[in-house]
């Protein structure tokens, strides 16, 4: 009998606890004052990345970008390497309010329509460094 009390009034505080748990969830989603913006494209564009990361930044945005510029610095990935690489930069994307991609010249390479064509499926809207002629 008794170890039942204790386990309602243990119930109640975790009840109390999620609850408040879950207000402030409500009240940090509500004080959300900037746009996330992920950053995709060939790390071969590092400059530029640095330049739009400062440009978005600037206008007042929080911008994720890529960790490794592995085409720019001559880093060569594992298998393993790149397939986690590629994993954490979706997660990114998942993380954003919008997608801004990189295409220098046009460029789009394989890994980054595949991070467009998931921004979309997730209906996160995307923006171009350069306008793409479709």
């Amino acid at each position: 009998m008794e170890a039942n009390k204790e386990l309602l009034k243990l119930s109640f505080d975790l009840q109390i606890k999620l609850q408040k748990a879950e207000n402030r969830i409500k009240e940090l989603q509500k004080e959300k004052q900037f746009k996330v913006i992920t950053l995709c494209g060939s790390t071969r564009f590092k400059e530029e990345f640095e330049q739009v990361n400062a440009n978005l930044t600037m206008e007042g945005n929080v911008v994720i970008s890529v960790g490794v510029f592995g085409h720019t610095n001559n880093v060569q990935f594992s298998e393993g390497q790149k397939e986690q690489l590629d994993k954490m930069h979706l997660q990114k994307i998942d993380m954003a309010d919008e997608i801004f991609v990189i295409n220098v010249d046009g460029y789009i390479g394989n890994s980054t329509k595949n991070e467009i064509r998931y921004a979309k499926l997730q209906g996160i809207p995307v923006r171009y460094l350069e306008e793409i002629c479709i």
